[in-house]
């Protein structure tokens, strides 16, 4: 077995395997393409002869058919039979009756029509005249297991059967009967088998007989001289010296031997040197990274390293001084001559200019060198160059001193805070002007949680650790500002401790910018769509009129009123007011300041509330709305008075958009028509407006989101409104963006993250009260300040679904069904 194991993981074990696997392939392909030839050709001159056989007998037994001479039928059929390889020759007609047959016992016995010699013809209707020769040709067993060849052959009717004086066949008749024979394919089924175990012997032998050379000359070739490398190359290994290595190959082999012969003899050279060195610097040199000189009592240099020669180059005899430092006398504090005085190792640390001009630093170390007698004859010095890390120490103090400058002026408040305590290790400029003004020393050792409010300073640590970035944070200063802060933090190190580097962002007037820039977006929304809210207020008013009017002309003629019309009069009045009441509290609400707190929001409610102030105006212009709205929605975290803001701009785009494509040209086949809709989309709550207007310009696509950018003309757009939006969707945490919608125009898709729990980091403040000081408030048509003021539009008239009771014609004008709900079977709201 460990043989074995040898063969199998040598290199001419693997060859032997590799060549004896391909040739075992070969050699079988040979055998099997060789016997399936053979048998192929064998059975195809087998065929071939049956069918020049039954050809005869066609030919013998023609003339007896044309005189209708049976008994010479027969006897041909008899004397042709005797051959021994002939088992059956029978002559059916065309009813499947056998007319002839070398055995007497079949004559007249009729087979069945579908029967295996007859389906060949008979599988048709009617039955086939012309029959492939493959076709006709069958093989079965016989009685005792052998196979038997049968061969069918088609008696065609020709002329001289067909007319006089013959036994008159119809012209029509093409097949007269079938010609069935049988012969037996024993013996040369005999002849293949010999054949196939005298072609698998020979395989077997040129394998065997081959591999048996293979093995031999591989292993002789190959083995024996891999075998003799091995061993010259581990007598080279184990320093035994040099051992000829012979292979007698001229061939790679012997090459190959040379080569290690040489290497041999050069290595064997190399190592008496390398002793003879060793023996003599071993005790001197050894392990030595550094400058190493030998100097005797009168400080002359005896000895040096290679590199003391090239850094300084040198003269026979000079003292250490001179080479040195190239000074005429001793240095005032030498290491050296201390050595000499006590016999101990000194350190010192030097400094020299170089001949080639720069400043080199060194720290030396000398060691006594005793005789036999224990004298110190000699010292050894060793200097390790440190003029690299002096280079390095010095650009490193520059360095510091030039980031301590960056640190100190980084125009944002930047804290060192330990990471276990929050306890402020250093901080900047900046942070004391924001935090401590007027204090400058009193940062250093206070606690970075005291700038936030009480409720807050819990969890503060953990979320430090386990957040890169705090979004509008809360923060009070000690002269009692609040202000609102993004924070940054990144583990650091500090000595001896673990410490975080924070910065703060001061965003409070940023913020109040941006208050004031979305509440002048919602009062220019507000102005586009007085006409609209004027015409939402009047409906109620109008019914209220009517009703008014209806009283005076009963008064006026003294006709009384019943309580039951009272009653009804009464609830109409009710319900009217109450939807003018609706409009305005959704115009106060809308136009109220948004709290900068994220909360859980529900957006089919924001679409529905953002429609029910286009609902008349988009059903005056014709414009039809689809719902899409998923009924499961989960709540999506944002504020939903400035998410009703983004719905409104979409949606007063979306009406511009149609508006402008139908004015250029009416589509033949278009539809007015805004879709809205809601889905869940990647962990992610997603609002879908789409219309069917002019749609997006792919060039201007990355410009729809730019401050002032608009596609509408001059007048009609400020180009604030989707880059509003765009702020307000990136406050929440989501995205917005716009695509071509299917079948022309635009849709724009809002991705809002889904509400969870709420964290630091999206509450920066408990109350209304944290956040940014608001701008001062103009007062409003009604006396409300505008940041109370609803965004309203709307040009329909009409009741809604929840309007009062209609009135006949002599008592006033009569007030319909609204149009502003959708189809029945939508989800959306009613006007």
């Amino acid at each position: 077995m460990p043989h074995s194991r040898h063969l199998h993981a040598s290199l001419a074990g693997k060859l032997i395997f590799a060549v004896g696997l391909t040739l075992l392939g070969c050699i079988t392909a040979w055998a099997y393409f060789s016997i399936q030839f053979h048998s192929t050709t064998a059975m195809e001159h087998v065929v071939a002869s049956e069918v020049r056989l039954s050809n005869t007998i066609m030919l013998g037994t023609h003339y007896a058919m044309m005189l209708n001479s049976r008994d010479d039928i027969r006897q041909i059929i008899h004397n042709t039979s005797k051959q021994e390889e002939i088992k059956s020759i029978r002559i059916y007609n065309k009813r499947g009756a056998i007319k002839f047959s070398n055995l007497d016992g079949e004559l007249d016995r009729t087979t069945n029509i579908m029967a295996e010699a007859c389906y060949v013809c008979h599988r048709a209707t009617p039955p086939s005249a012309h029959v492939a020769l493959d076709e006709r040709t069958r093989i079965f067993a016989a009685a005792d297991g052998s196979r038997l060849l049968g061969v069918l052959t088609p008696i065609y009717n020709d002329a001289q059967c067909s007319a006089d004086p013959c036994h008159v066949h119809p012209r029509d008749k093409k097949v007269l009967g079938l010609l069935d024979v049988v012969v037996s394919l024993k013996k040369p089924d005999d002849k293949l088998t010999i054949f196939r175990r005298r072609t698998m012997a020979i395989a077997g032998f040129a394998f065997v007989i081959t591999s048996l050379t293979i093995f031999v000359f591989v292993h002789r070739v190959v083995g024996v001289p891999v075998r003799k490398l091995i061993e010259g190359a581990n007598r080279i290994a184990g320093g035994s010296g040099f051992t000829r290595v012979d292979v007698n190959q001229e061939d790679e082999m012997g090459l190959l031997a040379d080569a290690i012969n040489d290497m041999s003899r050069k290595i064997t050279d190399k190592q008496q040197e390398l002793n003879k060195q060793r023996d003599e610097f071993q005790t001197l040199f050894e392990g030595v990274p550094c400058i190493v000189t030998v100097q005797n009592r009168a400080f002359r240099m005896l000895r040096y390293n290679r590199q003391f020669g090239e850094k300084f180059r040198p003269q026979p005899g000079d003292y250490c001084f001179k080479a040195y430092k190239g000074r005429d006398s001793k240095c005032p504090n030498c290491p050296v001559e201390k050595t000499f005085a006590d016999g101990l190792s000194h350190t010192s640390e030097e400094e020299a200019l170089l001949p080639d001009g720069t400043t080199a630093h060194w720290i030396v170390t000398t060691t006594p060198i005793r005789d036999a007698r224990g004298r110190v004859v000699a010292a050894m010095e060793m200097c390790l160059d440190i003029s690299h890390r002096r280079g390095l120490e010095e650009k490193l103090r520059r360095s510091e001193k030039k980031y301590h400058a960056i640190f100190d002026n980084i125009p944002n408040a930047v804290f060192v805070l330990d990471a276990a305590t929050l306890e402020i290790l250093e901080c900047n400029e900046s942070a004391r002007a924001l935090y401590t003004p007027g204090d400058p020393a009193g940062l250093v050792g206070a606690s970075f949680a005291e700038f936030f409010p009480a409720d807050e300073r819990r969890g503060l640590a953990s979320t430090l650790h386990s957040c890169a970035v705090i979004s509008r944070a809360t923060q009070i200063t000690r002269d009692g500002r609040r202000l609102i802060v993004t924070v940054r933090v990144s583990p650091s190190d500090y000595p001896d401790r673990k410490a975080l580097l924070v910065t703060t962002s001061d965003i409070t007037k940023r913020l109040e910018t941006e208050q004031q820039l979305i509440q002048a977006s919602k009062m220019a929304t507000l102005g586009e769509m007085a006409t609209g809210v004027a015409h939402e207020l009047n409906q109620p008013l109008s019914v209220i009129r009517t009703i008014s009017s209806l009283f005076q002309r009963r008064v006026a003629r003294h006709e009384p009123v019943s309580p039951e019309l009272l009653a009804e009069i009464a609830e109409g009045i009710d319900a009217h007011v109450e939807r003018a009441a609706r409009i305005i509290n959704h115009m106060r609400e809308f136009g109220r300041r948004a709290d900068i707190r994220l909360v859980p929001v529900q957006v089919n409610e924001v679409l529905e509330k953002a429609f029910d102030l286009f609902s008349q105006q988009l059903a005056l212009r014709n414009i039809e709305v689809a719902w899409d709205l998923d009924e499961k929605l989960p709540p999506a975290l944002g504020q939903a008075n400035r998410l009703e803001q983004v719905c409104i701009n979409l949606l007063i785009n979306a009406r511009d958009a149609i508006e402008e494509r139908w004015a250029r040209e009416a589509p033949a086949d278009g539809v007015k028509r805004i879709t809205l809709r809601t889905r869940v989309c990647d962990e992610m709550v997603c609002a879908e407006v789409c219309d069917t207007g002019t749609g997006i310009d792919p060039q201007i696509v990355d410009r729809l989101f730019e401050p002032f950018f608009t596609t509408k003309e001059v007048g009609k757009g400020t180009g604030l409104g989707l880059s509003i939006s765009y702020g307000i969707i990136k406050d929440f945490g989501g995205t917005i963006r716009a695509r071509a919608a299917d079948g022309g125009g635009a849709c724009f898709v809002i991705s809002l993250p889904r509400a969870r729990l709420t964290r630091l980091d999206e509450t920066p403040g408990d109350t209304p009260n944290d956040a940014p000081k608001e701008a001062p408030k103009v007062p409003g048509p009604d006396g409300a300040a505008d940041g109370e003021s609803a965004q309203v539009t709307g040009d329909g008239a009409g009741l809604g679904t929840d309007g009062g009771a209609a009135f006949g014609a002599d008592d006033g004008p009569t007030s319909g069904a609204g149009t502003d709900a959708p189809p029945s079977g939508q989800n959306g709201p009613e006007a």
